[in-house]
């Protein structure tokens, strides 16, 4: 079994895959647009949409994740009620990474060592999704 998280941006996709593409590094594996889509007479694509993003997978370090723009209509509740857990390879990258997140959005955990690791911090980002930033103490080795 797979699970992957599919992220709903409300007209702003394009903008959060290329943000994600600078701050840590996500790859676009496949994207298709709404007017992409084949020509249904029952459920016709809205030209207002035609040109955002219905489905895109991309990939971060090991992870495949997928989004959309979703319906675009302003109605989309805020993402809540889970955060992202990104595992940085050495303290530096992980800091890097969650300054770069937290630019535009909104630190809710500093960047700091804590008990389990050499650094961790939760922020959530510009678009509103949620990330823990952590780097795992000597020896031992990040999750797959």
């Amino acid at each position: 079994m797979l699970v992957q998280p599919y992220l709903f941006f409300d007209g702003r996709c394009e903008e959060a895959l290329a943000f994600y593409g600078k701050t840590v590094g996500a790859q676009v594996l496949f994207q298709m647009r709404y007017k992409d889509m084949p020509p249904d007479p029952n459920n016709p694509v809205n030209m207002e949409l035609s040109d955002k993003i219905m489905h895109t997978s991309f990939r971060i370090g090991d992870t495949e994740l997928m989004a959309s723009d979703g319906q675009c209509d302003g109605k989309q509740a805020a993402h809540c009620g889970y955060s992202l857990s990104l595992t940085a390879d050495d303290l530096e990258s992980a800091q890097k990474m969650f300054n770069a997140l937290a630019d535009g959005g909104k630190v809710t955990m500093p960047f700091a060592p804590t008990f389990w690791s050499k650094g961790f911090g939760m922020v959530a980002d510009r678009f509103g999704v949620g990330w823990m930033v952590t780097v795992p103490h000597e020896g031992e080795m990040p999750q797959s």
